[in-house]
Formats: structure tokens, C-alpha cells, sequence
């Protein structure tokens, strides 16, 4: 679990490295539940891969379609997501804080 946690401070850093600062809310807003929903399926999605890679599996097609198809069932791209993580990162990190417990505490469920 703390894997997965550290995965997701790791995502926040890099879109916090962005050379462009975003202080406006996104065009496409995403709220904090509706983070946590896209974040926990991240998550998934990362675990996934990284068990495959583990297994000496091929993880290319997972994360260019996984992606696509995570991001199309939630109706939204990969730039909404990323133009929205750097905003809770820069803007509103408390929130940002709040999303990760939220997801971790999910995920920790999901395992039970």
C-alpha cells in the first residue's frame, strides 16, 4: 500500500515540475470525488503494470490503451488529468493530501 502511495506523491512531484505554473482552475474541473475515483483506477492501473513488468510481461499496450480507456470511461484525456493534478498540487496541495488518504483508504478496502 505505501507502494502505491509513494507512487502517487511520485505523479504530484512530476506534475509540480512543469515549467508552465497553471494558478487558474482547469477548464475541465475534476472535484476532489471525482479525483479520487480517477486516482484510485491510477493506482489499479499502476499495480498492474508493475506486476507484469515483474513478470517479465510486455506492459507497452497497457499503458498506451489502459490509459486511453481509463481516461475515455471517465470522459476526460490525459491532459485534463494532468492540467488537474497540477493544479491540486500547486493550488489547493491540502486538498491534494485529502485525495490521496481518500484513495489510499479505498484501495486499502478494495484488498480487504
Amino acid at each position: 500500500m505505501k507502494k502505491s502511495l509513494f507512487l502517487l506523491f511520485v505523479i504530484c512531484f512530476f506534475f509540480s515540475c512543469s515549467s508552465e505554473k497553471k494558478k487558474q482552475v482547469p477548464s475541465v474541473f475534476l472535484t476532489e470525488s471525482q479525483m479520487v475515483d480517477v486516482l484510485t483506477d491510477v493506482q489499479i492501473m499502476e499495480a498492474t503494470i508493475s506486476y507484469k513488468k515483474n513478470a517479465n510481461q510486455k506492459t507497452e499496450y497497457l499503458k498506451t490503451i489502459g490509459y486511453d480507456t481509463l481516461f475515455a470511461h471517465y470522459g476526460i484525456t490525459d491532459s485534463i488529468f494532468k492540467d488537474n493534478m497540477t493544479y491540486y498540487n500547486e493550488v489547493e496541495p491540502q486538498t491534494l493530501i485529502r485525495i490521496a488518504d481518500s484513495v489510499e483508504a479505498r484501495l486499502l478496502k478494495m484488498k480487504n
